[in-house]
């Protein structure tokens, strides 16, 4: 086993405790934290009442004192006119905004459970979740209100706010009679009811309490070394767990600066940066493959100190050409999934330069790793197995799911990887995209990282499908960078000089773009499909 506090403590002071929420799980975590993200923000609004807190997407700025004034006069509306109480669930349904932020914290405020809804999804699939959520109310931009008109007639409340361009929108839900500090949520009740990614019949629903949140959120403050000085913007969706915890929860918590983009857009992100002095992004392979693609018109980005990357593997060639771009900026491989509540394993020192190079960092103090084969067995230092994680930031349990991957307090992640010796985390492969190519075993990672090692690639993903003779053979859908112009054999005849033959995919097609699912990772099932199509056809 590898133990995420006893890492940590070679490399920086750690002084951990244990602690029993009151949901009865004791758990290593750090001392003094907030009970949850209100009383983070209690905290930030009386030690920078000033300061701004938040920047929406129409330039309109938020301090500490104007947010929190905002969330209580929200939360008191919810409460007394509403009814909404300890316990139940409220779906929210925004766009990146300061709506979606004064929402959660009220009902983080009220003990309620927050069931964020993915606004890329189309109504039949929210429909579904809402469906698996036993929804108690549901707070939504005004776009999305004739989507839930059943359960509105079926009795259940929801608020609609109106376009936020004009002004804040929840100016007509506020009691100013009830503004009190009073919070009725625990550390060890449950905060967040999140949907893991895949079609909404496949999802789990992840119940993160506050205690959860709370670690996470100190772990980022503590390993990325954020402060109130920090700037960040939110590029990826923010009802993502890194949208969530890893930057709304995380700069509540340090009094840091948030700028909010209701929509993705590279340049605006890298303009945002240049003239606000944006100091720290955290997003996914993807949205950095966009930001790198706009570097030409943003050659230089001095306020930029501190990039941090998860929900998928980050390639050892785009991390060099980070370096290339912004050499005095340090980047953050980070490991987790919504059911670690954001961060699982963050990389210590600038990934780019390091030894580790391709590494997914250390195990977060308060957690404990291990692998393990297919028997159950427990597996040496470098070996591949599954990874299953234990600790503070590790869901209890899922929403009305039983599943062998939730046992006796360890996740079974259903990703395969190895730890070195000396505590790094190597994730090779998602257990069910492994490879069997007649007995020979392929990790797509290890194909997709020599792919981005050639000039001109800009994205690939690889994939296994079916065949006649091997059983399954890998192939590999590809991006090019503009200007790029090489033959799926020229691609093939370099990788055949870098790795052995046998992985070395079947057939390889170029796309404008690489199909994503609604939560922003690379869309497999769907290359797969493609592909199978194709070889059935007849047409490879």
């Amino acid at each position: 086993m590898f133990h995420g506090t006893t890492l940590w403590q070679q490399r920086i002071p750690l002084k951990m405790i244990r602690y029993t929420p009151d949901s009865g799980k004791t758990i290593e975590t750090f001392p003094d934290l907030p009970e949850n993200l209100y009383a983070a923000l209690v905290k930030s609004a009386k030690a920078f009442p000033q300061k701004n807190a938040f920047i929406d997407n129409y330039g309109r700025i938020y301090t500490f004192s104007d947010f929190k004034s905002k969330v209580d006069l929200f939360a008191g509306y919810l409460k007394h006119n509403i009814g909404v109480t300890r316990g139940n669930h409220v779906a929210i349904m925004f766009y990146n905004s300061i709506e979606f932020c004064v929402a959660f914290l009220a009902l983080i405020k009220l003990g309620a459970v927050t069931v964020p809804m993915p606004t890329k999804f189309k109504q039949a699939e929210i429909l579904s979740l809402l469906k698996h959520s036993d929804i108690d109310h549901i707070i939504c931009d005004e776009h999305f209100h004739t989507w839930f008109s059943d359960y509105e007639n079926s009795g259940i409340t929801v608020i609609s706010a109106p376009d936020a361009e004009a002004g804040y929108a929840f100016t007509a839900y506020e009691d100013p009679d009830h503004t009190d500090e009073k919070c009725d949520s625990t550390s060890g009740a449950q905060a967040l009811l999140m949907f893991t990614s895949g079609t909404t019949s496949q999802s789990k629903g992840v119940i993160i309490k506050n205690y959860n949140i709370m670690h996470a959120v100190k772990a980022y403050q503590l390993l990325l070394g954020i402060t109130e000085k920090d700037v960040s913007v939110i590029a990826t969706p923010i009802y993502h767990v890194t949208g969530l915890i890893a930057l709304l929860g995380l700069f509540i918590y340090t009094g840091g600066t948030l700028y909010l983009h209701k929509f993705f857009d590279a340049r605006r992100v890298l303009d945002c940066v240049e003239k606000n002095g944006v100091t720290f992004i955290h997003a996914s392979p993807t949205v950095f493959s966009m930001l790198l693609s706009e570097s030409s018109h943003f050659p230089e980005l001095p306020s930029l100190k501190s990039l941090a990357c998860g929900s998928s593997n980050m390639p050892a060639g785009k991390l060099h050409k980070y370096h290339e771009w912004l050499p005095d900026m340090v980047f953050h491989t980070v490991y987790g999934l919504t059911e670690t509540s954001s961060p699982a394993t963050i990389f210590p020192g600038n990934a780019c330069t390091s030894e580790y190079i391709g590494s997914s960092g250390l195990p977060i103090p308060g957690t404990v790793f291990k692998i393990l084969d297919e028997s159950g067995n427990e597996m040496p230092a470098g070996k591949v197995g599954e990874i299953w994680i234990s600790g503070s930031v590790v869901l209890e349990s899922y929403y009305k799911l039983q599943t062998d991957s939730l046992k006796n307090g360890w996740l079974g992640t259903g990703d395969l990887g190895y730890i070195t010796a000396d505590g790094y985390l190597y994730v090779v492969d998602r257990k069910k995209d492994m490879i069997n190519r007649g007995g020979e075993k392929i990790w797509s990672f290890d194909v997709e990282n020599e792919l981005y090692q050639i000039p001109g690639v800009e994205e690939a993903a690889v994939v296994g499908i079916p065949d006649e003779v091997y059983g399954e053979v890998a192939v590999a859908a590809v991006k090019k960078e503009p200007g790029a112009h090489f033959t799926e054999q020229e691609l093939k005849e370099v990788l055949l000089t870098r790795i052995a033959k046998y992985k070395v995919p079947a057939h390889i097609i170029f796309m404008n773009e690489i199909p994503e699912t609604p939560n922003g990772k690379i869309d497999k099932k769907n290359i797969r499909q493609l592909f199978t199509e194709k070889t059935e056809g007849g047409k490879s």
